[in-house]
Order: structure tokens, then C-alpha cells, then sequence
């Protein structure tokens, strides 16, 4: 297909096809070490994380985990984080790579008089990802603990992994059912070994960061980077992750305001129409001879066949099915609103 050529070498391609076939049918283990990670300790950690993220905490038990968002007053989205929490005087930020030190700088820049510490533990926590129909298979064969009791965003901490201690969550994002898994940097290449020699039989294959994105695309959930800058999580489609009803937080005037007022664009998924290249992002699309919205993210989706991606767009032309046009340097690609 022509518009392979534009995008991936053919050994990329491939490569990217048998992981994503592999997390669809089997499963994936992914490293993705570079996450960052943020412990909060102290007695007023959790009335100080409260004031900050858009979720309510306060009714989250221990060894439960969290969406959320942290916003600029102004309501736009400053990161998203998945928040675990250990007990109400400990904390875990999981937040994005690219986005470690500015979080860590907007946490130590709010605390005030509290009784709390905040640590930035991203570079000595290894964390892996296996995704996929058969995780929970390949991963129980290595543990006692009963992985059916953890929940979706639920954890359990200090279960042995082939005789390493480590933290498991499960999660879904990218899609399919899977685990994250934390341990010591000492402990991640053993483990990682382990989990790949016990299900070479199940069809698990080490899986690169890209195929991540792509599922996650497929799946509408977007992470951070263009994706989210300067959106508010109600033009992302986040409202189930904001509680008004719970006491002031950062950026809550400012989306009561958005949310009486109503949006007047949101957060899509596209397709390209037609054999053409990916979209850079940030171009502009097009409708009606005039500017709508533009390209956050793209990928080439192995599944679709096809060039998909997340833009922002004018309310109207948000409905499944529309049509608009993607001005990519010197090229117009024609595009449609799959979800």
C-alpha cells in the first residue's frame, strides 16, 4: 500500500503488525520503564492531592488505583495521572514520561505548610505492561497471588513474580485486559525474562512503545502530549473523570463556567480516506472552505489498515461519519469522524 511507504520502512511495519497481532490475540510485554513515578507521604497527603486533581479521593480505599486529571486554572489539562493509593498518608503519581519534571516542579510548587514529602521515584522503579487475552494466564504461572481478585485499576503490592517482589495493577490501556507491573531496577530484566520464557508457549512477544500508542488510539484514550495541551477534559470527553460535587479543586471555576456555557469543540478519532500519508500533528483540518480543528496524534492501525489519529474540532463537525480535509504541508487528505 502506497501509504506505507510514506510512513514505515517495511521491516517497521512489520515488526509493528506481529506486536499488535500479538497483544490482540495473545499477548504483549511492553517496558515502559520511562513512565514517571511520584510518591506523596505524610499526614496531609491526601486533602493536599485532593485540592490538585479533578477525581475524588476521598472515598478511594486502599490498594485502589484512579484516573484523574490535573488542571491549569483555566481548565485546561496540565497532566493525567493514574493515582494509586497505598493509605491516606501514601501516594503513587503515575504520570508521563515527557512530562516528569514539570509535574514534579507543579507538586513541589503547591505544597505549602503541609505535613507531607514528594518524591520523584521514576528513575529507580522498573515498570513493565503485558497486555492481552492471555496476561492473566502467562502471569498467574509465575505468582501465588490470585490475579482474579485485582480488579481493574486495583493493586496489590509485594507479590512475588518469579521470586521478585513487586507491585501489580491491572489495567486496560490499551485496550485489552492486562497488568502493570512495578519492581526495583535490579529486579526488571529477571522479570521481564521470566514473563517472556513462561509464555512463549501462549505466543507473548516483547512489544515496543509505538504498538502502545496505536491500540490506545484504536481505544480513544489518550495519554498526554498534543493530545491533551491546551484541551479541558470536558473537550476530551473526560467528564466522568471530574467531580463538582467534591470541594474546590485547581481549574474547577473555570470548567463549571465550560461546562453551564457547553463546549464548542471536543476530542475526535479520525481515518484517512484513501492510500495517503500520515497527517503531521498539528495540521489544520478543513470544512466548508474554512479552518475547524487540528491533527493532536496519528498512527498507521495495522487492524484498520488505515491512518488514524485524534484532532480537536469545532462541535459540529465532531458526529461519527463526518467528513472534513487534512492539510498536510502540501497535500489535502480526506478524513472522516469514527468516534
Amino acid at each position: 500500500m502506497k501509504e506505507l511507504k510514506k510512513t514505515f520502512l517495511a521491516t517497521e511495519l512489520a515488526q509493528l503488525e506481529k506486536e499488535y497481532e500479538a497483544v490482540k490475540n495473545h499477548a504483549g510485554l511492553f517496558d515502559v520503564s520511562r513512565i514517571g513515578k511520584i510518591e506523596i507521604k505524610g499526614n496531609d497527603s491526601l486533602s493536599f492531592i485532593q485540592n490538585l486533581v479533578t477525581n475524588d479521593i476521598s472515598q478511594l480505599k486502599e490498594g485502589q488505583g484512579v484516573y484523574t486529571l490535573m488542571c491549569y486554572p483555566y481548565g485546561a489539562v496540565m497532566e493525567s495521572i493514574i493515582l494509586y493509593k497505598f493509605n491516606d498518608n501514601h501516594f503513587l503519581f503515575v504520570i508521563n514520561s515527557g512530562n516528569i519534571e514539570k509535574t514534579f516542579k507543579w507538586l513541589i510548587n503547591r505544597k505549602r505548610y503541609q505535613n507531607l514529602s514528594i518524591i520523584n521515584i521514576s528513575e529507580s522503579v522498573y515498570q513493565l505492561a503485558i497486555h492481552g487475552p492471555k496476561s492473566d494466564k502467562i502471569l498467574q504461572k509465575l505468582t501465588k497471588t490470585n490475579l482474579n481478585e485485582i480488579k481493574n485499576l486495583g493493586f496489590e503490592d509485594n507479590v512475588s513474580i518469579g521470586g521478585k517482589k513487586c507491585l501489580i495493577s491491572r489495567m486496560a490501556c490499551t485496550g485489552e485486559d492486562g497488568f502493570e507491573i512495578y519492581t526495583s531496577m535490579e529486579n526488571g530484566k529477571t522479570v521481564s525474562e521470566k514473563i517472556l520464557e513462561q509464555g512463549r508457549e501462549e505466543g507473548i512477544k516483547p512489544v515496543g512503545v509505538e504498538t502502545r500508542d496505536v491500540l490506545r488510539y484504536e481505544a480513544k484514550l489518550p495519554l498526554f502530549g498534543n493530545e491533551l495541551e491546551d484541551i479541558t477534559p470536558l473537550e476530551a470527553g473526560f467528564d466522568n473523570y471530574i467531580k463538582f460535587d467534591k470541594h474546590d479543586f485547581i481549574g474547577k471555576s473555570a470548567l463549571l463556567k465550560q461546562n453551564a456555557k457547553g463546549i464548542t469543540r471536543r476530542v475526535v478519532s479520525f481515518q484517512i480516506n484513501g492510500e495517503k500519508s500520515i497527517p503531521n500533528p498539528g495540521a489544520g483540518i478543513f470544512a466548508n472552505n474554512k479552518k475547524v480543528g487540528s491533527v493532536t496524534a496519528w498512527h498507521f492501525s495495522p487492524g484498520k489498515k488505515q491512518n488514524i489519529g485524534l484532532a480537536v474540532v469545532e462541535l459540529k463537525y465532531a458526529d461519527r461519519g463526518t467528513q472534513f480535509f487534512i492539510k498536510n504541508t502540501d497535500e489535502l487528505m480526506e478524513a472522516k469522524v469514527i468516534a
